[in-house]
């Protein structure tokens, strides 16, 4: 029995080994790593309290000081750039702009390098340019608009060679930059059309004066201008066309009042580029011939037609006549029976919109 003890001992000293392992290995890694964290020092931290971690309104100030913080950050890239070159929009008044130039006139350069304003500093507008009129002159004239390069442009949108002034409460032609091609001027208030409105305005191609109140023009108000393809007086209150200049391509002059009196004789006859002939909704009582070999769109509606002579569209001395460009005739809402004047649109590719019963 000794000897079985003996022998049996090991093997109890083995079971008590390994229970004591596993009750080591069965504390929490958590608070085994606590136990074996040597604790550090706390005068290293000054006023941190590691030990506490929970933050509350209450201990926040006394937990963190953030006194120190703000050497930290550098604050020169927040400091609002100097715009050079904006300059603020000119006064109309020559007088106003005279004394905004003597205010302005010590205000210094901004030169290149000049070191970034503080915050709270304010910005140093650039000076203003002087205007000098010339010796024995009034004031001086308008500065150019920056960018554009058309001077006198003040009531209008100048763009490139257009200027656009519709509904800008116009109750004439503006004066207009040298260089304008293309003029907008509708729905406004003019209401007449003089022959200086447009004198030395010789780029000009395209004038569109629709919806005004136009009562007359001058007989030379567009007959100099040599370049002037498009003329659109569309809702007027004209009673006479002016004479064309001779390179016009396009007329429009619907709803308007304009009587056959209001045509001068063979009006469209020396026009060889005309193409579109529009006076719709007039007082015309026969159709304006004479028409020029060019002509493709003829619209005459809603007058007072009655009658159409047989060489109006055709020549009756010429036949088997083709008149193939000329392929859009209206003449609804006339009192006309196209039907009874069969020979004057014989040569015609098309018949004319109208009656014809």
């Amino acid at each position: 029995v000794t000897l079985a003890r003996l022998r049996m001992c090991p093997l109890g000293w083995l079971g008590v080994a390994s229970l004591c392992l596993g009750t080591l290995w069965a504390v929490p890694a958590k608070d085994r790593r606590k136990a074996e964290k040597p604790k550090a020092d706390l005068s290293l931290y000054g006023n941190l309290d590691l030990d506490n971690y929970d933050l509350t309104l209450d201990n926040y100030g006394e937990m963190l000081d953030l006194s120190n913080y703000e050497e930290l950050y550098e604050y020169g890239d927040f400091v609002p750039k100097i715009e050079v070159g904006t300059l603020a929009p000119r006064p109309r008044n020559p007088q106003t702009l005279s004394e905004l130039d003597e205010t302005t006139a010590g205000t210094p350069k901004l030169q290149p390098g000049t070191p970034k304003l503080q915050p709270g500093t304010p910005k140093l507008q650039p000076e203003t340019p002087k205007l000098q009129p010339p010796s024995g002159a009034g004031p001086a004239p308008p500065a150019p608009i920056p960018g554009q390069g058309l001077p006198g442009c003040q009531l209008c949108l100048c763009l490139g060679s257009s200027v656009y002034c519709d509904d800008a409460g116009l109750e004439r032609i503006p004066a207009l930059p040298s260089g304008t091609e293309y003029l907008y001027a509708r729905f406004n208030r003019i209401g007449a059309i003089r022959a200086a409105d447009f004198s030395g305005l010789e780029k000009l191609k395209r004038i569109d004066l629709s919806s005004n109140s136009i009562r007359w023009a001058d007989a030379d108000a567009f007959r100099l201008l040599p370049r002037l393809q498009e003329l659109l007086l569309a809702q007027n209150r004209l009673t006479a066309l002016p004479e064309l200049p001779r390179s016009i391509v396009r007329l429009d002059a619907r709803l308007n009042r304009i009587p056959s009196a209001g045509l001068r004789p063979e009006a469209f006859l020396d026009l060889k580029q005309l193409q579109f002939l529009h006076l719709s909704d007039n007082q015309l009582d026969f159709i304006p011939v004479p028409l020029p070999q060019s002509l493709r769109s003829l619209h005459l509606q809603n007058n007072n037609i009655r009658t159409m002579h047989e060489d109006a569209f055709c020549d009756s001395q010429e036949q088997g006549q083709v008149r193939r460009a000329l392929e859009d005739i209206r003449l609804d809402g006339n009192p006309i029976n196209l039907s009874l004047f069969a020979s004057a649109f014989s040569c015609l590719p098309r018949l004319p919109t109208g009656r014809f019963s």
